[in-house]
């Protein structure tokens, strides 16, 4: 960091922006019911921490009156016992709209707790939000030179305050000065301007000192980075290495929490122009690495994304690259426990009415996605939404859970800096939102109750109850966080033979 005034410590603690979930991704989205409120919310978690968030809600009807919204922590102490919560402001141009901010003052898996009240009663709901550093922002050139003129200011201002003191303080009107007095005042500035000195220089230091903890902590939560290695050519070894020392100390790979059933969800995309993409789920082994087997694949260079969840609820997402080089298995091959694999054409550079809509799996599934009217813009929260048919163009009839939910999604930019899992619920982790509805089932803060078991959209617990199908649609929130080419991988299951089905779909946001 660049070295700054001690006195512009304040300055650049509480300014914010945007933070990134997931890879890239700046946001959390989350959709699901608070009592018989169906909201949609969007949490912009601030930058620097502590920081200011922003949260944006939306409610399905025009009934509900008012939102309150309020954080703590996700587990341990302090997961059910939360401030005043603040009151969101509500739309004049749309009443089911509302807004408000709240101050994140620690780092770590934290949740957003939403409360509704309107013409049905009151509810609740919680959304996990990973709350940590992202960077450290620099001061303004403009800033830092009006800070340090001031601080020269001050300092010479005070000696020569002190100076004059010294030099005049006892003197009657008129009495001539004597020269003992200008010498002691000399002598008295000179040790004023040592001691003032020093302390602006202990300042710095102190100040360079809490910069590098900082920087630290930034590096904490930067993505862990997924180091492989290959054992007779298809078996693939992962190990996560922090950018911290401390990372590695604290995030125990042998406590992890599953999320929708695996402690793992590792995604290869070929690096050439994502023309292949493998969802697979690695068996966790001994020292805390996890070993999936590959033999599937085509041998190439692939990029990794992996998704884990530690003991806290915090997600993390390691990233890397592994280079397969034996394409052993010839015929049918086993993926795995709900592995999947789609293989396309390269993603290029498309325009703004080339974003595709109708797609095909590779075993003729069609899905459909509900495209919005008119270009895709950054930063904009948005439903997207999918319809599921046979080759034939009928609706299906044999949709099950796929991993407990309706389905998945993918989102990733072009240049791999953007990688987003999404499910019907948002881009939560399950994991961590389980965490946040035992805290919510226990009533707390507010007193609506125990939360109803439909209250999570595209979860296991929101599934029928009965043996039969799902509909034939299902959709996930998200908003891009910048413009760009973007594939999107939609995973649906299906009964019979072919498992899992996906799709993939280029989009250019402006």
């Amino acid at each position: 960091m660049k070295r700054l005034p001690f006195l512009a410590l304040a300055i650049i603690f509480f300014a914010a922006s945007p933070l990134r979930a997931h890879v890239g991704s700046p946001d959390v989205f989350y959709e699901g019911l608070a009592g018989p409120y169906h909201l949609f919310v969007t949490v912009r978690v601030p930058q620097v921490i502590p920081g200011v968030a922003e949260i944006q809600v939306r409610s399905e009807s025009n009934d509900v009156r008012t939102i309150q919204v309020v954080p703590l922590r996700l587990t341990g102490q302090g997961s059910s016992v939360a401030p005043v919560p603040d009151l969101a402001q509500q739309s004049k141009d749309d009443p089911q709209f509302f807004t408000g901010s709240l101050w994140l003052m620690e780092t770590g898996a934290l949740q957003v707790r939403v409360m509704a009240d309107g013409t049905r009663g009151k509810g609740e709901l919680s959304v996990p939000v990973p709350s940590f550093a992202q960077t450290v922002l620099p001061m303004e050139k403009p800033l830092e030179g009006v800070m340090i003129v001031l601080l020269l200011v001050l300092t010479i201002g005070i000696i020569s305050i002190v100076g004059a003191g010294a030099r005049e303080a006892k003197l009657e009107p008129g009495a001539q000065l004597p020269p003992n007095n200008s010498r002691r005042a000399r002598i008295i500035m000179v040790v004023t301007a040592v001691l003032v000195i020093g302390t602006v220089y202990l300042g710095r230091s102190w100040w360079d000192s809490e910069a590098a903890n900082y920087q630290r902590n930034v590096n904490y939560y930067k993505p862990p980075r997924a180091e492989t290695k290959l054992e007779n050519g298809n078996r693939l070894i992962i190990t996560a290495a922090g950018n911290d020392p401390n990372w590695d100390r604290n995030v125990d790979m042998a406590q992890l929490i599953p999320d929708h059933g695996h402690l793992m969800h590792l995604f290869l995309l070929s690096a050439d122009g994502m023309n292949s993409m493998w969802h697979l789920h690695p068996d966790r082994i001994a020292g805390g690495a996890f070993a999936a087997e590959v033999q599937a694949i085509p041998a190439g260079h692939y990029q990794i994304f992996a998704d884990i969840v530690d003991r806290r609820g915090f997600p993390w997402t390691l990233i890397g690259e592994t280079d397969l080089t034996e394409e052993v298995c010839t015929n049918v091959c086993w993926l795995g426990s709900d592995g999947s694999a789609w293989f396309g054409a390269p993603l290029t550079p498309i325009s703004a009415t080339a974003n595709s809509a109708i797609t095909q799996s590779n075993s003729g599934t069609k899905i459909i996605w509900e495209r919005p009217t008119g270009p895709l813009k950054a930063g904009i929260a948005m439903e997207f939404k999918f319809r599921v048919q046979d080759k034939d163009g009928k609706p299906v009839t044999d949709m099950e859970p796929y991993m407990g939910m309706a389905g998945h999604a993918e989102f990733v930019r072009s240049d791999m800096s953007v990688f987003a899992h999404v499910h019907p619920a948002g881009s939560v982790s399950m994991a961590a939102l389980d965490l946040a509805q035992q805290s919510l089932q226990s009533g707390l803060p507010g007193d609506s109750g125990p939360m109803q078991e439909s209250s999570v959209p595209g979860m296991s617990m929101d599934m029928p109850m009965s043996s039969g199908p799902l509909p034939p649609v299902v959709s996930f929130p998200y908003g891009f966080p910048k413009a760009g080419d973007y594939r999107i991988f939609v995973q649906i299951k299906r009964s019979g033979p072919i498992r899992v089905e996906t799709a993939a779909f280029d989009v250019h946001v402006e």
